[in-house]
């Protein structure tokens, strides 16, 4: 595989996508953080699959950190980025600085309503007008045909699908799925602040979300199981849960029984946030 081409300004990400849109060419965006793992590269693969180019944007986006989050310790390693983008054959990574996507003066922000309410709005109260903005801004700087966004950051997903809609951007939305480790384990960039111990707790995570989400679609009262799940949560050694909620699978309303939903969850395992989520199947 060819390496990707590297451009980390505006002007040189459009004079690019320009080149292959002359050519005919639909070009696919898989907008990421970086500490790229199998799950982000299964999303290159995906929009492979639907364009004939695939633009990777690489950005530690402060504006959806608060002050006590991670942004100053959230791993960064472009040389190791850039060779797995290699290998999965992403034709230009785009890796701008804070002052090119911000620069000097930048006064403006995007509000999501609908999907992006409670749940991780009730803990980062700031998060998806981050998220908002500087998605918008990188389909407004890179005109893709398409993204794809993972569902492991279901909220996320929906909230994107929603500013698409409302704004009338032009790009087609494509939610692919979880990718897990043997044991179950959503990959995630912050899975490497983990030891092995603390891995083996994370990995519960899953397994009670799947058995709720079980129980909910045959019939267990929505408050209790959610409940259930939050102490079972604890008992297998997380610190602290924010959430574990069902919600409605495309508005991320309340879930109503025997519809297809969303079992949703954040718990801290000691200084490391985690999420997770899992189908509610209709019974």
């Amino acid at each position: 595989m060819n390496a990707p081409i590297v451009v980390d300004s505006v002007a040189a990400l459009r004079a690019q996508v320009r080149d292959w849109r002359r050519a005919g060419l639909r070009v696919a965006m898989v907008p990421t953080m970086g500490a790229l793992h199998d799950g982000h590269i299964s999303l290159v693969r995906i929009a492979l699959e639907r364009a004939e180019r695939c633009v990777v944007s690489i950005f530690v986006n402060p504006a959806q950190f608060a002050p006590t989050e991670d942004l100053d310790k959230y791993p960064r390693q472009l040389a190791r980025d850039l060779d797995r983008l290699r290998e999965a054959g992403a034709h230009l990574a785009f890796t701008p600085g804070v002052s090119e996507m911000y620069p000097a003066g930048f006064a403006t922000k995007i509000s999501v309503g609908g999907p992006s309410s409670g749940l991780e709005t009730d803990f980062r109260p700031n998060f998806f007008d981050g998220v908002a903005t500087v998605v918008a801004k990188l389909f407004l700087q890179a005109e893709p045909d398409c993204a794809v966004f993972g569902e492991k950051d279901y909220q996320q997903l929906c909230v994107v699908r929603q500013l698409c809609r409302d704004l009338d951007l032009p790009v087609e939305i494509v939610g692919a799925p979880t990718v897990r480790d043997a044991h179950g384990l959503a990959m995630s960039s912050r899975n490497a602040y983990l030891g092995e111990a603390e891995l083996g707790v994370a990995r519960q995570l899953n397994v009670i979300l799947r058995r709720t989400a079980a129980a909910l679609s045959d019939g267990a009262d929505e408050a209790a199981a959610t409940e259930d799940a939050a102490k079972a949560l604890v008992s297998a050694g997380f610190r602290k849960v924010d959430y574990v909620a069902a919600r409605a699978g495309v508005t991320l309303a309340p879930w109503q029984r025997n519809r297809n939903g969303r079992l949703l969850a954040a718990a801290w395992l000691g200084t490391t946030r985690l999420i997770d989520n899992v189908e509610i199947p209709s019974a």
